[in-house]
């Protein structure tokens, strides 16, 4: 996973992996039998406008996916919520959100063992992401992932890159979520040193002027891990839920509309609950 601010170089450094920008220096020493897949901010361009079908044909008739199963081109797009009644449709009569997602097919029909996805929750919907989220999960490749939508990450790194800006980048084996736990729990480490090496005088006013937590604050604070750990569950039972094959389109519409309402809520306990944990700490 690759994460850092906007302008930090994240998109550069996966266009100096596929040779797409001049190096300043070094090597990218690319194995002989590594195959790319890049899904970009920039998006699918055709010669001519083609139906569906023909445009995953002209890559590939039988798709094998990293669990062994093998599926026919049409296959392979119903399974990405394109059914064979849309099928014969033309890119152009798409949606932008359908052609974002016929664009990604077009990456990964191609069978790569290297993906690399930039910003990929940017642009697709929430149920094509969950698609992609399950295909992942049995990819067999290496994935490199840049995006800002943490549970995503979480999901399927298990190594980041953090980008810092001017060339800076450090590496931190772990999820994002442990290396968000990380930088707390360094910044109250740091804040342990720096009281210990006040004069005791000094450490007494500074900790009566330290702003605490208020009554109703500490309340909120102690309600928000169970709130939190609430919505985790109600969000792996959806996850669970749409796991299941035998759904209709509706019913996995709701649900995956459901489930991106508790992941914004989920998102915004926690970033209140960091923000009250650096009070008390």
């Amino acid at each position: 996973g690759i994460i850092g601010k906007n302008g930090t170089g994240k998109t550069t450094f996966l266009n100096l992996i596929l040779g797409f920008v001049p190096k300043d220096s070094g090597k990218v020493n690319v194995g002989d039998t590594t195959v790319f897949g890049y899904y970009s901010q920039s998006g699918l361009t055709l010669k001519s406008d083609k139906r569906i079908i023909d445009v995953i044909r002209d890559i590939a008739e039988v798709i094998t996916l990293g669990d062994g199963r093998k599926l026919s081109a049409s296959q392979f797009l119903n399974h990405f919520m394109f059914p064979p009644k849309m099928q014969r449709t033309f890119y152009s009569r798409l949606s932008g959100g359908e052609k974002r997602r016929l664009y990604l097919l077009t990456v990964l029909v191609q069978n790569p063992n290297f993906l690399i996805l930039d910003e990929p929750t940017n642009d697709l919907d929430l149920l094509t992401l969950n698609k992609l989220e399950e295909f992942l999960e049995h990819y067999k490749g290496c994935l490199i992932l840049v995006t800002h939508d943490r549970y995503f990450m979480d999901k399927l790194v298990d190594q980041l890159f953090v980008f810092e800006g001017d060339g800076h980048i450090h590496g931190f084996i772990g999820t994002y979520s442990e290396y968000r736990e990380s930088l707390n729990q360094k910044k109250r480490s740091e804040k342990v040193v720096h009281a210990t090496h006040i004069p005791a005088e000094k450490n007494e006013s500074s900790t009566k002027g330290k702003r605490k937590l208020s009554y109703h604050e500490n309340k909120e604070y102690q309600a928000l891990e169970g709130e939190i750990a609430v919505l985790e569950e109600e969000k792996s039972s959806l996850e669970i839920q749409l796991g299941d094959q035998g759904l209709d389109y509706d019913l996995i519409k709701t649900l995956s509309e459901k489930l991106g309402v508790i992941m914004k809520e989920i998102e915004h306990k926690m970033n209140r609950w960091i923000e009250l944990d650096d009070i008390k700490n």
